[in-house]
């Protein structure tokens, strides 16, 4: 009658427990004990849980388990001192895959730890293992370069993700020093020579040799300020550099701004006695003018009477728009040289019309008699005669005067 009746036994206590009612339909179920079964337990013949009867039948995984747990490789479950308490990493359905969750342990696997195997990390047991990078990674920080040095942290992940380890995650740019420029590829021991906590982030700090050592131009000698941010950035070479205090000092305007990064072009090396005078730069542009010879007519060296910055030609000087008329008028085509008028070849606000071959001083007596206030002077005749024509012309401030 019990062919094929799964754990069927001919004991008295066994026709009990399929049969505590004594009926053949009163068979016994298991879910109604206090070990329902599971899974692969469905499939698993009763001899094999209960090879010495059924009576305190351990219900303990490992009573029936301890065959796996000691033979199991990946992890070595017994190499690691693994617990025994089987149902906390795996379940009834299978003996693999366990459900084990590293994460509860305030360790989560992730990147390259996720295919790790447990042995890597829990080479002394799976009780108190450390979880710090160094503890399972120091070689890796013995040989990464500069790292032998005594500045590098030692706490990976400030630099380093369980990604891979030559991918590093530092961002400089959310710190109170972004890199930009030459900085971008500076070797981090360059500036953390003394450790990452407290670097300074003031330029001179760094740089004192470039300050000291700094020839063009000699920033010692002219007591140039060691902020080194108001005149350069990070670009590499120090340049270009700015000098934004130089309109104290000579305004860069017109073609002069044009070459304001070109300090050579105007202080050939020498940033302490330079001129701030045209001439100072501008002799030979002064010396080989012809149009009129500057040299020759001994014009004054004060540039700027006739230049401007924008350029050297045009001259902006207008000699019958702003004084007198020589190159329109009766006076057109009756002078020769500067010095004909401007006797004073180093004062050219003087100038002479008595002298001129035409005027002598009997003959402009008699044209004069009658005018009030004549006198034979130049003054006296350039105040009459503002245009040098012969009609008599008052100055507006003659008039105001009278």
């Amino acid at each position: 009658e019990h062919t094929g009746v799964q754990g069927y036994v001919y004991i008295s206590t066994e026709c009990f427990a399929c049969h505590p009612d004594g009926t053949a339909e009163g068979a016994f179920n298991h879910t109604l004990s206090q070990f329902p079964l599971l899974g692969a337990h469905l499939a698993a013949n009763c001899i094999d849980c209960h090879q010495t009867g059924y009576a305190s039948t351990p219900k303990e995984c490992v009573s029936c388990h301890e065959n796996s747990f000691a033979t199991a490789q990946n992890p070595n479950h017994t190499s690691l001192g693994l617990s025994s308490d089987c149902a906390s990493c795996h379940n009834s359905e299978a003996w693999t895959p366990s459900l084990f969750e590293h994460q509860s342990t305030g360790f989560e696997l992730l990147g390259q730890h996720t295919s790790a195997i447990c042995a890597d990390c829990h080479i002394n047991g799976t009780v108190n293992t450390p979880n710090q990078c160094m503890d399972c990674h120091e070689d890796k920080y013995a040989t990464a370069p500069d790292h032998q040095s005594s500045v590098y942290p030692t706490n990976c992940d400030m630099c380093h993700n369980s990604t891979a380890w030559n991918q590093t995650t530092f961002d400089h740019a959310q710190t109170n020093f972004p890199l930009s420029g030459a900085h971008t590829s500076t070797v981090c021991s360059d500036c953390h020579s003394q450790g990452f906590t407290g670097t300074t982030t003031i330029c001179v700090d760094c740089h004192i040799d470039d300050f000291q050592n700094s020839t063009n131009p000699n920033h010692q000698s002219l007591n140039i300020q060691n902020t080194c941010e108001t005149c350069h950035n990070t670009e590499p070479g120090w340049s270009p550099a700015q000098f934004p205090d130089h309109n104290t000092v000579f305004a860069l305007i017109g073609a002069h701004s044009a070459i304001s990064n070109d300090c050579q072009s105007c202080h050939n090396g020498n940033y302490i006695t330079t001129a701030t005078e045209c001439f100072g730069c501008h002799e030979t542009d002064f010396n080989s003018t012809i149009d009129p010879d500057h040299a020759a007519a001994n014009f004054p060296v004060e540039c700027e009477s006739c230049h401007t910055q924008s350029a050297w030609i045009p001259s902006t000087f207008d000699h019958d728009g702003q004084y007198f008329p020589i190159y329109s008028g009766q006076h057109q085509g009756e002078w020769n040289n500067c010095v004909d008028c401007h006797t004073v070849v180093t004062n050219f606000s003087l100038f002479s019309c008595i002298d001129c071959h035409e005027h002598n001083q009997s003959s402009m007596n008699n044209e004069h008699q009658g005018v009030q206030n004549y006198s034979y002077n130049s003054i006296a005749c350039f105040d009459c005669h503002p245009d040098g024509g012969d009609k008599i012309l008052i100055k507006k401030s003659q008039f105001e005067e009278r």
